[in-house]
């Protein structure tokens, strides 16, 4: 199958076969050496030097880890939205007390740093900000470089879901000053659903102090404790690391950086296919994603009858739409384990179904 979601993403075979190994002692010494190195590789590529948290859970669960170790009820929050990934975290701290004052964008378009400084200046207790990063609904990935700049100088708190970028293109941890930073494990990390990964800046661990929302199983003073014994405080899934451990070796012995050019690559060749194909692409191009594409089905074409002929017929799976473009829009992910021939055999399956499709649309009218 070739796999062109956004998530989960395809698997390198080592990381396949290390999934399949038996299992040990989650309090033993060979898991603790396994959760240490992986841990340090992890800091290695989040470009922090801050603490490192795998928590059991998936991406989602990773933004409710943030929103109740940051928040108390009652705090005013300002939740940066550029799709239906922005809107879920301001739900999420909404569902636990947090007064949220949204700043929407259209979808296609980031975020603009002056829109949000102008809101910060209005409302000096608005103390923590909501971003994500990369929105997999949209395909558009923030500048989030210049958005931390104004957060930061502002004095703020900053939660960044960076759930599909982080691992694919550049996101400087400490150098950029992002508080918290939250991705999943099933995206660039080329590893099964299962883990997400949590940093936290001395900052983070100022307002977790201060913070009461009620919380256990996603504590991170309970989690990081943990980690200097190698160890988690609940069961973790212990497959998913077996995983996780052999894939971001891969990537440190790939390099960041060549990991970057390589989603360029692969980003740049979907999007001038797709024009070629004569799609509209949704994302403003000076802020398109390069871990996801998102565009819309032809006039006259049956979107989920594309998607479904894809799956059935030529064993590529796409994804639609979400929130109010569920229904015209279609995404291809090129992300994590992805090159140039996975996605240009996704596409020329994609060509020969919209051909036929559009020759049969006349005849459907």
């Amino acid at each position: 199958m070739n796999l062109r979601t956004p998530g989960p993403t395809p698997l390198p075979e080592p990381v396949r076969q290390a999934l399949a190994r038996d299992m040990v002692n989650h309090r033993g010494p060979e898991f603790a050496a396994l959760m240490r190195e992986t841990v340090q590789i992890l800091k290695e590529l989040f470009r922090t030097q801050h603490d490192l948290l795998i928590l059991t859970g998936s991406g989602t669960g990773g933004l409710e880890a943030a929103a109740v170790n940051m928040l108390s009820p009652g705090d005013k929050v300002l939740a940066v939205s550029i799709g239906y990934f922005g809107d879920r975290f301001a739900r999420i701290a909404e569902a636990f007390g947090a007064q949220v004052r949204r700043l929407s964008f259209p979808w296609g378009q980031a975020a603009d740093p002056e829109q949000v400084r102008a809101a910060l200046a209005e409302d000096p207790d608005l103390g923590v900000v909501l971003v994500t990063h990369n929105d997999t609904s949209t395909g558009v990935t923030n500048d989030l470089e210049a958005l931390t700049r104004v957060v930061k100088g502002a004095g703020r708190l900053l939660l960044v879901d960076a759930v599909s970028s982080i691992g694919s293109v550049p996101l400087e941890t400490d150098a950029w000053g992002c508080d918290v930073v939250i991705t999943g494990s099933q995206k660039s990390w080329m590893t099964p659903p299962g883990l997400a990964l949590v940093s936290v800046s001395p900052a983070a661990w100022e307002a977790h102090r201060r913070a009461r929302t009620p919380r256990f199983y996603w504590d991170f003073t309970a989690h990081a404790k943990q980690v200097e014994r190698g160890s988690t405080p609940w069961t973790p899934a212990v497959s998913a690391i077996y995983g996780l451990n052999v894939a971001v070796k891969l990537m440190q012995a790939e390099g960041l950086e060549a990991i970057f050019a390589r989603h360029r690559r692969v980003a740049d060749y979907a999007r001038g296919r797709l024009r070629e194909l004569g799609l509209r692409l949704l994302a403003d191009e000076r802020h398109a994603s390069n871990t996801v594409t998102a565009f819309f089905a032809p006039e006259g074409v049956d979107q989920k009858r594309v998607l479904r002929r894809l799956r059935e017929e030529r064993d590529v799976v796409l994804a639609g739409g979400q929130g109010h473009l569920e229904a015209t829009l279609m995404r291809i992910g090129h992300m994590g384990y992805v090159d140039v021939p996975a996605v240009k055999a996704a596409l020329d399956a994609l060509a020969d179904v919209l051909a036929q499709e559009r020759a049969a649309a006349p005849a459907v009218r």
